[in-house]
């Protein structure tokens, strides 16, 4: 670790201390005050709502991936369940602004940093990159706004997502006023700064020394979390194994499958079987894979519909070499394209935690071929599941779709979600499960 980096860590170091030791009560005990048992016992006797504030990066309408739809649908799903939310995110303007979004209060915030980082066109250069993410391994700005409007709302309950552009900073002020504090793994942002554990064309089988430097504070100050949930087993496994949430309850509880934005319809009207992918024009998302796998497919008999938008020059170059029958759709509706195609690809190559793309496809009755890359094999059996493949395996992905191509009459039906699906994805289960959490009910402990 360089020297500054090994000072930093010690300032964080103290910092923790600091925020950890605010909870100590002059009550004639040893150890420290519990905030869920606190809570639990004045809803007990008030009879009150819970007041959760909930972070998240981004928050719709800003949407640059599943985040964003995931947090907004728990928020709303607690409101319509009684309990008082206001969400805390980013904006790309230098004024706080408060609005309200279906019963949710939204806060955005400036971004203390150097530049806007989401869904640009065009990459800053690797100079820019490691400044803005240096900055971004402990805000004191962010968390000073943070702390503000923590004295407004008075949460009983702080629940943190994606912190990328506030830092986990954060913590220590909902630390330091002894408010639970939940974390919700979406990513790996707090493992790599690339925020995918995947870099070049591959996975990275052990993390590279800058990361591992640079994200040394995260694993310091995740002491701080009360309770930890992932919407993987798969992503808590690779925080934990690194240490990451010591002495700290976790469980997995999957994101809300919103039944009303994507429904089943009728096949489409084209003889040809439809694949469809809708994401992230990246090759973290695979659509290289699907690309090649494309080109052992024969002339006629199908089609592939492409969603989403890139980098300018990236996206260019792929389309230059993509055939005849691929259609570049730019941004689409979810609703719209999947009632425009027979089977969907979620070909992430990086160990994606758990595709919004597969469980809308799951609910729009849509065959599915499926990476096994992160979290996928968790839910893919949930699916019209035509077949799974190694990430980057174009071959084997190949022969899937060639084998759903000659039995195109079979999977080009929609069919719902096998059993299990609605009780584990539904707004009650989730709301429920994650209430649990925020009480301190139905504790899970690691060993």
């Amino acid at each position: 670790m360089s020297a500054s980096a090994g000072l930093c860590r010690r300032r964080l170091d103290g910092v923790v201390d600091d925020a950890v030791a605010r909870q100590r009560q002059g009550l004639g005990r040893a150890g420290f005050r519990d905030p869920a048992i606190e809570l639990t016992l004045r809803l007990a006797g008030e009879g009150l709502p819970l007041k959760i504030l909930i972070v998240n990066t981004l928050y719709p309408p800003e949407i640059i991936g599943g985040a964003e739809v995931s947090v907004s649908l728990l928020a709303e799903a607690l409101v319509q369940r009684g309990h008082q939310v206001a969400v805390v995110c980013l904006q790309n303007k230098p004024d706080r602004t408060v609005d309200e979004a279906k019963g949710v209060r939204v806060y955005r915030l400036p971004l203390d940093n150097d530049y806007w980082p989401f869904g640009n066109d065009r990459k800053p250069s690797s100079v820019q990159r490691l400044k803005w993410h240096l900055k971004d391994t402990w805000n004191r700005r962010s968390a000073a706004r943070f702390a503000e409007i923590l004295d407004l709302e008075k949460p009983d309950v702080v629940h943190t997502n994606n912190l990328t552009g506030f830092s986990v900073s954060l913590w220590s002020q909902a630390k330091q006023r002894n408010i639970r504090i939940v974390h919700t793994l979406r990513d790996y942002s707090l493992l790599c700064k690339r925020s995918t554990l995947f870099r070049g064309d591959t996975t990275c089988a052990q993390r590279c020394t800058l990361c591992a430097t640079m994200t040394s504070p995260y694993l310091l100050a995740s002491r701080m979390v009360d309770a930890v949930v992932s919407n993987s087993q798969f992503v808590l496994d690779q925080h934990t194994k690194l240490k990451y949430f010591p002495r700290t309850d976790g469980r997995v509880i999957f994101n809300i499958a919103d039944p009303g934005s994507v429904v089943p319809s009728p096949p489409s009207d084209s003889n040809d079987l439809i694949f469809g992918f809708i994401g992230r024009i990246e090759a973290e998302k695979g659509i290289e894979v699907v690309l090649r796998a494309a080109e052992q497919l024969p002339d006629n008999g199908w089609q592939l519909k492409i969603a989403g938008k890139g980098l300018e020059d990236y996206v260019r170059g792929l389309k230059g070499r993509s055939g005849r029958n691929v259609e570049w759709l730019g941004f689409a509706k979810s609703a719209e394209f999947y009632a425009g195609i027979d089977v969907c690809l979620v070909s992430s190559v990086w160990p994606e935690p758990l595709p919004r793309t597969l469980i809308e496809s799951i609910n729009a009755g849509r065959a599915t071929i499926c990476s096994t890359a992160g979290g996928i094999p968790e839910i893919a059996g949930f699916s019209n599941l035509i077949g799974s493949y190694e990430p980057n395996d174009h071959k084997r992905l190949g022969e899937l779709m060639l084998k759903a191509v000659n039995e195109r009459s079979h999977w080009k039906l929609a069919r719902p979600p096998l059993a299990g699906f609605a009780e584990r994805f539904s707004a009650d289960s989730v709301t429920g499960q994650y209430l649990d959490v925020y009480l301190n009910n139905n504790r899970t402990n690691r060993q």
